[in-house]
């Protein structure tokens, strides 16, 4: 066998990697009209400035019920919902600060961070749970055998740490890594069984993001443990218990706690662009999800709201998030229930459910693949895939992507009308995820059923 470059050398040459990415950012960003910062870095750049600069007056001032309670105590804090399309929660402002007082840059290197502390998690569940699970279940393999654990964790937490797709979205200005972060945070507790701590992080998880709240469907199997009886009694007892209802609870009143405080400070904004927004998002505009065309069709060219009501059931049918809402949400909370039995599988039920989540989400970008590529490095040691498999599933997922970006290129930069061809592309998209999704699940049974027999 080679020698294999250590735990540490991965890490250093991802921090070069993404500290020369960032500074380079600052170069190109200055002398060239396409820039390599994304857009999202900006509304969040200028949503820290409104929040630390309010204006004159009633301009630009936090709009919650304790507004004249702070403006008593002589505390002036702005809204950051000033700024247009800001549709996250004041705490990501709140945490860029620096951006304003110490370097314009420093979300770029925040989020990078994560990235690098993301990965050192992820080596960390692989050392001291996932491989050992293996092993205590005799399935290892001959690279098992031949590498070190310390070797195989720091092969599959390269696949994070030296991932093109990780390192550009953070160093570009994407605060997914900090959303993963506490994704990540979440896990790690619950597989060391700090299931306390795990409710404080899902909680806090699902105010940063709502779509972690799905996680906690597939705890609740593994916090209550075996059925004391058979049938659906007993896994009904296994869901409805005094640990699932404490683990529940705990993670609602986290999640609630922070909403409301910082519903105290900014008011019916924070409410309304960080959650009810999204329930009533019409996004037409291209993209993954096969539901982009229809709401392309159908999408009003004057107030929503008035619009909808001369529209016909069947186009109301068609532009409603429930349309979308429905079926997504019953594959993923069904993932939770079917596959979050035990803990060694909670990595796999947790994946299952994000791709799914992902994959028939309304509006679906190649930002939103970050979600279950996170936790593909924790799911592969458990996989019995072939080398010929493996590299069909790679294909297909590239392939399918790769096939649509060309269209979306035709439709964004040429100005071709190619909407129909587009969601065309779309569908491919989704039944080639659907196949790559079911090829991972069949490996993932395959070395259960070899020890079965």
């Amino acid at each position: 066998m080679p020698s294999l470059p250590s735990f540490r050398d991965v890490l250093v040459l991802s921090i070069a990697l993404r500290v020369g990415l960032i500074l380079y950012s600052e170069w190109h960003d200055a002398h060239s009209v396409v820039k390599y910062t994304d857009i999202d870095y900006r509304v969040f750049s200028d949503a820290t400035r409104f929040l630390l600069n309010p204006g004159p007056n009633a301009e630009n001032h936090a709009q919650g019920p304790l507004r004249n309670k702070l403006a008593e105590l002589n505390i002036a804090v702005g809204d950051p919902y000033t700024r247009e399309t800001y549709r996250y929660t004041p705490l990501l402002a709140l945490l860029l600060s620096p951006n304003e007082w110490l370097h314009p840059s420093f979300g770029k290197y925040l989020f990078a961070a994560c990235d690098i502390f993301n990965g050192v998690l992820i080596y960390d569940l692989l050392v001291s749970f996932v491989l050992p699970s293996l092993q205590s279940h005799g399935s290892e393999e001959k690279a098992t055998r031949a590498i070190s654990r310390e070797g195989l964790a720091t092969l599959y937490s390269a696949l994070h740490l030296l991932n093109p797709l990780v390192f550009a979205i953070s160093t570009r200005g994407s605060s997914e890594s900090v959303l993963s972060l506490f994704v990540l945070l979440t896990l790690y507790a619950a597989l060391k069984g700090r299931w306390d701590a795990a409710a404080v992080a899902l909680g806090l998880s699902t105010h940063w993001k709502i779509y972690p709240v799905i996680y906690g469907v597939a705890c609740l199997g593994v916090i209550g443990g075996p059925p004391s009886t058979s049938g659906w009694k007993g896994y009904l007892q296994t869901l409805i218990n005094t640990r699932t209802v404490r683990f529940a609870t705990l993670s609602a009143a986290t999640f609630f706690a922070l909403g409301a405080g910082c519903y105290l400070i900014w008011g019916y904004p924070f409410l309304y662009e960080s959650y009810l927004y999204h329930l009533h998002r019409l996004d037409h505009r291209h993209n993954f999800s096969p539901y982009f065309y229809l709401i392309y069709l159908t999408y009003p060219s004057r107030d929503p709201a008035v619009a909808a009501l001369d529209l016909p059931l069947w186009n109301r049918l068609l532009r409603s998030p429930l349309t979308s809402f429905v079926p997504q949400m019953a594959l993923a909370l069904g993932a939770g229930l079917a596959f979050g039995r035990r803990k060694d599988d909670l990595v796999f039920a947790w994946f299952v459910q994000t791709v799914v989540f992902v994959v028939f989400n309304k509006v679906c970008t190649s930002q939103y693949f970050l979600w279950y590529l996170l936790l593909l490095p924790l799911l592969l040691p458990k996989l019995s895939i072939s080398c010929r498999n493996a590299i069909a599933y790679i294909a297909v997922w590239v392939i399918t992507q790769a096939l649509w970006l060309n269209e979306a290129y035709n439709l964004e930069f040429l100005g071709q009308n190619v909407f129909f061809g587009l969601w065309v592309r779309g569908l491919v998209y989704v039944v080639g995820n659907c196949w790559v999704l079911g090829g991972i699940m069949e490996g993932y049974n395959v070395p259960r059923k070899i020890k079965s027999q």
